[in-house]
């Protein structure tokens, strides 16, 4: 009767035990993002951008990503929804220039200011946007959220 008492207790223990050190484990390999890192992504971002080519910027993204362009609206999901958000809004824009700098990092948060300017094929207009990135990264060094405000310079 003891060992029907206790084999099951040292079952519960032995697996509680294992999925401690499984999530010891996850956590030693989750690297907090650095300043360098950060910059890197952002330096690819810009070359996304500046090249209009949403399958460069597609694989900056986690496959469950969300990209937020307005605070009201809902978001692009995973990378395909942000590959077409790309083709989109890139699809009219020539001679494009994009400027970054890191503000903060903090664990897997990084925060930056951007800037970019372009012109419209359709119309010939140059448009200046003046940004904030909040961006989240996984342990790969992907994007899982990001969250922008910007600013269009008045004419």
């Amino acid at each position: 009767m003891l060992n029907r008492t206790i084999r099951p207790l040292f079952i519960a223990g032995f697996l509680a035990a294992l999925a401690a050190l499984a999530a010891l484990a996850a956590t030693a390999q989750a690297k907090p993002l650095t300043p360098a890192a950060f910059e890197t992504w952002l330096a690819a971002y810009e070359a996304a951008w500046e090249a209009r080519d949403a399958k460069l910027a597609g694989p900056l993204f986690s496959s469950d990503a969300l990209y937020r362009d307005m605070p009201y609206k809902e978001p692009m999901k995973g990378r395909t929804g942000i590959e077409e958000y790309w083709r989109t809004v890139t699809a009219d824009q020539r001679d494009v220039q994009f400027e970054s700098k890191v503000i903060a990092v903090n664990g897997n948060t990084g925060v930056a200011h951007w800037s970019a300017k372009f012109t419209l094929k359709s119309t010939g207009a140059t448009i200046e946007l003046d940004g904030v990135f909040v961006l989240e990264f996984d342990a790969k060094g992907q994007c899982t959220s990001l969250r922008e405000w910007w600013h269009v310079r008045p004419e």
